[in-house]
This record gives structure tokens, sequence and C-alpha cells, in this order.
């Protein structure tokens, strides 16, 4: 292989951990050889001093609703923010498109509107609705990356949630396909009882971040998680629980780990972050499902990273035009729930994790290498010889205070405006590219749009 160019830097984020180190480019967009510092063998080096190199990002759960909702997000602006996050690698959910990703003929769609528009990589995750059983293995052989299902409605009439039934009859099909299925575990019963008790709240109560919260209680999350544990033993069909909200359930699924179960968790930055001492009422740009919950709850969820019960982090980037937002009436129930955040992921989690003795190598584990391996893209997520030459130049010692009107998502509303970060994303390099560089995007877009690896 062929080297054109060193990079280096005295804190190169591996997966062993951080250290000075060399990081030797091939012509073919892959990484030729990592080696020590001074090893540069004569080639053009480009040295970043104390700045740190990480793998590039992957984040496996984005809502980027193009076609068909590109008011809401695109391809263009999703993939912008990516790459100014230190994204190289976005993996799409099946909803909120028209038509949703549920067919091969969603499937097409789909990728005919991302043609030409991507500034970062792309992997597509198929979904499971009701009926559509005989797609799955279609699906798989064109090149999706496995599935989601919501097992409450969506919000979206495209994408149907399923019941037990009908996971418990994928559940052997997806096991054989060797698929992850990923699942937005709350119980409709749970969810319909705690519904049932909000009714007649007044427009006042309707503001009120509390009476919202009430609505999604932690039973939901653990009575799911509960059966779903019961779907992986039973069939062995490998689980991923998106969105983790609940410290209630981490003890459970540390035992189906010890298990021996083929589970996997991701929580969010946004549970990381906030707690629902710091929404006021009526600041629904904090919305979402499952609901931000207590002080001590987030404290759980950083245990649950901790202790590797939780194994990766993921935006779970999902804004909406401001209107859906009911700004004006503050109204939680009505509000649209999903969070802009996709650009400021990294900041957000080096802010958290470093003070509670995280380090950089951590943040890759959870925000790359772990992100890769659930989407079986195993090319990328470390920095190693013969992976994707995709990289993020971070800052970690860069203060700044986040400017909704300043991130490239399509619409700037977002619950980190106006918070004060540490770290910042100085470059991101697609394929040993620069894509995005001191504020910068630098490129047309160069992102490909990826199909399953065998």
């Amino acid at each position: 292989m062929s080297t054109s160019r060193v990079l280096r830097s005295r804190q190169v984020v591996l997966a062993e951990g951080v250290a000075p180190a060399s990081i030797h480019l091939g012509e073919d967009g892959l990484i030729a050889h990592v080696g020590s510092w001074d090893e540069t063998l004569g080639l053009p080096v480009e040295d970043f001093g104390e700045l740190a190199i990480l793998p590039g990002l992957v984040d496996t759960h984005v809502h980027i609703n193009d076609p068909g909702r590109d008011t809401w997000e695109g391809f263009e602006t999703a993939t912008k923010a990516a790459a100014a996050g230190g994204i190289t690698t976005l993996v799409d959910m099946p909803l909120n498109s028209v038509p949703a990703t549920t067919s091969m003929a969603g499937l097409a769609a789909k990728r005919a509107a991302a043609e030409g528009r991507c500034w970062v990589d792309v992997g597509v995750w198929g979904g499971v609705v009701p009926g559509n059983a005989c797609e799955l293995g279609p699906l798989i052989e064109a090149g999706v990356l496995g599935f989601k299902a919501f097992m409450v409605p969506s919000g979206v009439a495209e994408f149907e949630h399923v019941g037990e039934a009908e996971l418990r009859a994928v559940a052997p099909i997806l096991a054989e396909l060797g698929v992850p299925l990923l699942i937005h575990a709350e119980s409709p019963e749970a969810i319909d009882a705690a519904a049932s008790r909000a009714e007649g709240l007044s427009a006042e109560e309707r503001r009120l971040y509390r009476s919202y919260m009430q609505t999604r209680p932690d039973e939901a999350e653990v009575d799911a998680i509960a059966f779903l544990l019961e779907l992986a033993e039973v069939h062995r069909v490998r689980i991923h629980i998106v969105h983790l909200a609940t410290q209630r359930a981490i003890f459970r699924l540390d035992e189906a780990r010890q298990d021996g179960l083929p589970v996997t968790v991701e929580t969010c930055p946004h549970y990381l972050y906030f707690s629902d001492r710091q929404i006021p009422d009526g600041a629904t740009e904090f919305k979402c499902a499952p609901p931000i919950r207590d002080e001590s709850n987030r404290l759980g969820l950083w245990e649950g990273l901790r202790s590797g019960v939780i194994d990766l982090v993921a935006s779970d980037h999902s804004p909406s035009p401001p209107a859906l937002k009911c700004q004006e009436t503050g109204d939680f129930m009505a509000a649209w729930g999903g969070i802009a955040s996709l650009q400021v992921g990294l900041s957000v989690m080096w802010t958290e994790g470093r003070r509670r003795g995280f380090g950089l190598a951590d943040v890759a584990r959870w925000m790359a290498q772990r992100p890769a391996e659930l989407a079986g893209l195993g090319d990328r997520g470390v920095i190693a010889a013969g992976r994707r030459a995709d990289l993020c130049v971070f800052d970690p010692e860069a203060e700044w205070v986040v400017d909704g009107a300043q991130l490239h998502h399509r619409h700037k509303l977002t619950p980190y405006h106006g918070q004060a970060v540490r770290g910042r994303v100085m470059a991101t390099l697609l394929g040993g590219e620069t894509v995005y560089a001191n504020g910068a995007l630098t490129a047309l877009p160069r992102g490909r749009m990826l199909r399953r690896q065998a």
C-alpha cells in the first residue's frame, strides 16, 4: 500500500489508549501504518501537536427524514452537521422519510435522495412494521445494516409499531440473517395507563415538564426490556436497545449480559448531560421519548457506561420544523418529540465525561468503535492499519458556547443553545481527505452510501 502523507500528534487515540503516534495515510483512503511519533519515512508531515486525533465518529441513530420530510432535515444539512461534529459515518433511521425504508422501493428512494448530497458516509437501517416480514431478506441482500422497530406508536403514520406477537414472528428470521434488531423499548400498556392518568390537563399543566415526564414512566422501559431479553434468550436474536433513558433497567441488562444473551445498549448525550431540574416549563426543545429523567437517573446512566452495561452513545438526532415544537404555547403534550444535537455530541460527551474521570479513549470507544461494531462496519471506528482513514482532529482544551444559529442542522432549535462546553472539532477527514476544517466545510460532498459488509 503506497503512502501519501503522515499525520501525527502527541495525542492519538488508539484502541489501546492515547499515545504520541504517526498515522500514515494510504492513497486508497485507508490507513497504511500507525507508527511512533517520529516515524515519518521522509514523507510530507502534518503535525497537530497537542491536538488529539480520534477515529472519525460513527453515529448509528440519526433521523435524516429524506426523502419526503427533508423540510425537517435532509442529507445535505445532516451530513454537513456531522462533518462539523467529527462524525464520518451516519446510519439513517428508517422512519420519518416518505416512503419509509421498510421495502425495496423505500430503500431505492432513500438512495436516490442521497446521491451526490452527502458530506460523510451514510448507511441505512431497514424497518420492521406489520406485514413486511417478506421484505427483510431482500433488504439485507440489498445492503441495509439491520432493522429498527417500535413497540409504541412512532409518531408518523408511515411507520407503524409492532406488538409482541409480531416481534416473536420476525425474531427467528433476523436471527437467521444475523443482523441486529434495534428496538424503541417502551411498553404500550404502561404508556397507555400513564396517558390515561394525564387526560384532562389544563393548558398550564400541559406546559409543565413533569406532566410530560409522567406520561413516559420508567416502568414502560423496564417492562419492554424484560420482554426483549426473553426474545433474545428464546431466539438468540441480536437485540439492541436504543436510547436507554432509565437506570432502573441496568441491573437486569447486566444479568442478561452475564448470562451471555446477545444484547447491546445505547444511551444518548442528552440523557447524560441534562436532568429534569434543568428543563424550564414550556421549554419544548427538550422533549424527547423516552424523556430526560431526574439527576439520580443521570448518574445511574453514567455508571452504566462505566461498568460497560451501556455499550455506546448515539445522538438520536431528530429535528423538526420549529412550529412542530409548539414553542408559542409551550405545550409539551402536543410538541414533536426529538432533539437536534448531531453537531455537538462529541463536545457534550467530553465535557461531562472528563469531569467524571473518563478519557478520550473512552469517548472514542462509545462514539466510534462500538457503534461501528453494532452496524457491522468493521473497516472503521478505530485508528489502525487497514482501517478507513476517517479521522477527527479535536482540541480537548477549547472552551466555547453553543450557538444554535451557527449549527449546520437544517433547524437551529436545540436544548444545547447557550451551553458552555469543552472540546472542539478542528478538522474532519473522510478517507484521508479533509471535509471540514477550522469552522468551514472545505470540500464538495464526497460521502458514500454504505452497504452491509459480508
